[in-house]
């Protein structure tokens, strides 16, 4: 393959390629080195880890990084996504976990020796064909290709070996006792079939107007919940971005210069349809589950059509669409299918891969190669970016000089009326909350001034819409409300609680009918949902009522086909009937030990490494810099507003 390459770069599959460039570029933007991604560097200090310190600037790559990668999976990725996914949070943790990482490892005096450096290198899959290392100096070839730093790739590896061996030694300690593993094993193992009906509260109608009396008793029962809490208010200027993007003026030149210094973010991501036929062991032999999927590969050699053969004999959730795992879905099966799918031209059908839990077969039946958009197609969409970012950086300029005039007047109004700028009022606000919604939706503001001393001026405060400046005016302390203040939401409570007892006696009252009717009937005299699920284990899912600890355990108590009594949850309550239950045994704990004791040490490790991290971020003393942090992403989500 790679002789190939050298004599026909584009010969080598675009897939694998893309499995190349992620897996290096994933391990050089973890530490900074994976060269411009459309941002200047930043000299300023987001993170400080002790005597360590995280530039904005390796932040800013890594976060371009993961929503770069984000683009090859979801063609309309936007700022609101992003957030959803809270993709900035996740990427600042994990440069923070992984900078305590090593420096935890230097503590224990670690290192990563060359033996073991080779090692890593030869693992990788992307390094490998058939199954064996490519060779160093392919592997120096596909770096070169790559125009990525051998050194820095291999210190960057080393760093990967110092990580995982740290995290072996904290975990180290973690062990497991038998009944505590067989209690997992029956968590895990058990099941119910019941069937259950909830009613929601919000469903339930009450009177909605109380007496004076049932007021004042509610009041003073619930007193402690009605307190007013700190409030603070500021007078404040705030510069909206709209109001400056009309002053930006743009040439030819500067949109063609940011297309050129950023084609991934135009470029059409691959496409790649896959179908998938899987068959899980299930406690079978495994062979006889490989002869199963073997006999199924021939018939459809033989010509039986690959589809019907999946939705007869797959076992996954998508048999009933003839095992199409669409475009991009099949991006979440197991590293080992996405090697192989990796291998495939269209048509191609894998051999049956052996995998953990079963095994599969796999079939590409559509593929598009990556696309560069032409500059044409994508000006308008370069424009509001670049705009934007003027428009942002015209603002910068009039908050760097009126914070500098408030400091020197010692007073954001005066500075502000010499500058020409309106100052306004917060009013009295709590801690993150939104006073005016088309500045401020998610309350930074508000945030910012229970930072600040009284009379202090704050440090730019940046939101998605553009920033501004407060200075504290007072502060009220925190107090007990009176029955005015919060007649409004005590009413609210008040009807709640009706709605509350009320629908627990119609559960009760639905009970005692179960004597002489059945739930589903009863379900449907009372107007309410009948529902069952037929195989629950404890921590499961319930459609309506969620994860629920009271629900488990009197699903594994009760008694078959005896009803319990109402059940609260978080919006209502629920009357469940065990109908079956299935139960594990002392041989089948002893068939399963040490597949059982492995998975459970794993996740009883992970659970010890997450309270040690949080311990560590205390002792080493992380400071995060989240004026800093909000600016940056409000920068770069702000591109991402108008895809």
């Amino acid at each position: 393959m790679l002789k190939a390459m050298r004599k026909n770069l584009k010969s080598l599959s675009p897939i694998l390629w893309a499995v190349v460039v992620a897996f290096i570029i994933s391990i050089f933007a973890v530490w900074g080195g994976a060269g411009k991604l459309g941002e200047s560097r930043d000299p300023n200090t987001i993170v400080t880890i002790g005597k360590t310190k995280i530039s904005t600037d390796t932040y800013v790559k890594n976060l371009r990084q993961r929503i770069e990668s984000l683009q090859k999976q979801f063609k309309e990725l936007n700022a609101s996504f992003i957030q959803q996914l809270n993709l900035p949070q996740q990427v600042l943790e994990q440069l923070i976990q992984q900078e305590l990482l090593i420096q935890i490892a230097e503590d224990m005096k670690l290192g990563a020796s060359n033996d073991e450096l080779r090692e890593k290198i030869k693992a990788y899959p992307v390094f490998q064909k058939d199954g064996q290392f490519i060779g160093f100096e392919e592997y120096k070839k596909i770096l070169e290709w790559n125009r990525i730093s051998l050194s820095e790739f291999e210190e960057n590896l080393k760093k990967e070996i110092l990580m995982d061996k740290t995290i072996k030694m904290l975990t180290a300690g973690v062990s497991l006792t038998k009944s505590e593993l067989w209690e997992n094993y029956k968590s895990t193992n058990e099941s119910v079939r019941m069937e259950f009906v909830p009613i929601e509260i919000t469903n339930i109608e009450v009177e909605d107007e109380f007496s004076l009396e049932e007021k004042q008793v509610f009041f003073e029962k619930n007193k402690e919940n009605y307190r007013i809490p700190e409030k603070r208010e500021a007078d404040y200027v705030f510069f909206n971005i709209e109001d400056f993007k009309k002053d930006v003026e743009l040439t030819d030149s500067e949109i063609e210069e940011y297309y050129n210094n950023n084609e991934p973010q135009f470029t059409e991501p691959e496409k790649v349809r896959v179908s998938r036929i899987y068959i899980p062991y299930e406690g079978k032999e495994r062979e006889l589950v490989l002869t199963e999927m073997r006999n199924i590969q021939d018939r459809i050699d033989a010509g039986e059509d690959f589809g019907n053969m999946a939705k007869t004999h797959s076992k996954d959730g998508k048999a009933g669409d003839s095992g199409d795992w669409g475009l991009f879905e099949w991006r979440s099966l197991s590293t080992q299918e996405q090697e192989e799918i990796a291998n495939l031209e269209v048509g191609d059908m894998s051999q049956p891969l052996e995998l953990d839990d079963g095994t599969a077969i796999l079939k590409v039946t559509e593929k598009e190669t990556s696309i560069q958009k032409p500059l044409a197609d994508v000006k308008d969409q370069i424009t509001n970016i670049l705009t934007d970012q003027k428009a942002r950086e015209l603002i910068e300029k009039r908050v760097a000089g009126l914070e500098k005039n408030a400091h020197k007047e010692k007073s954001l109004d005066v500075a502000s009326q010499k500058l020409g700028y309106m100052v306004k009022s917060t009013g009295p606000v709590a801690d993150g909350e939104s006073f005016e919604e088309e500045i401020d939706p998610s309350g930074s503001i508000s945030t910012a001034l229970f930072q600040l001393e009284e009379n202090g001026i704050s440090t730019p405060i940046y939101t998605y819409k553009g920033t501004g400046l407060a200075q504290l005016r007072s502060i009220k302390a925190p107090r007990a409300a009176l029955l005015d203040e919060v007649e409004d939401k005590m009413k609210e409570d008040l009807a709640a609680e009706k709605k509350k007892e009320t629908a627990y006696e119609k559960m009760k009252s639905i009970k005692a009918e179960l004597a002489t009717s059945d739930l589903d009937s009863l379900a449907s005299k009372h107007e309410l949902e009948y529902k069952t699920a037929e195989e629950h284990k404890r921590g499961g899912y319930l459609s309506v009522i969620g994860e629920n600890t009271e629900v488990d355990e009197k699903a594994f108590s009760l008694p078959l086909n005896e009803a319990s009594d109402p059940i609260e949850y978080a919006t209502g309550y629920v009357l469940i009937r065990v109908l079956d239950r299935k139960e594990v045994t002392e041989a089948d704990f002893q068939e399963n030990f040490e597949t059982e004791r492995e998975n459970f040490l794993e996740t009883k490790k992970n659970k010890f490494f997450i309270s040690c991290m949080s311990k560590l971020r205390e002792e080493k003393g992380v400071q995060i810099r989240y004026d800093l942090f909000l600016k940056i992403n409000s920068d770069i989500l702000a591109r991402f507003g108008g895809q």
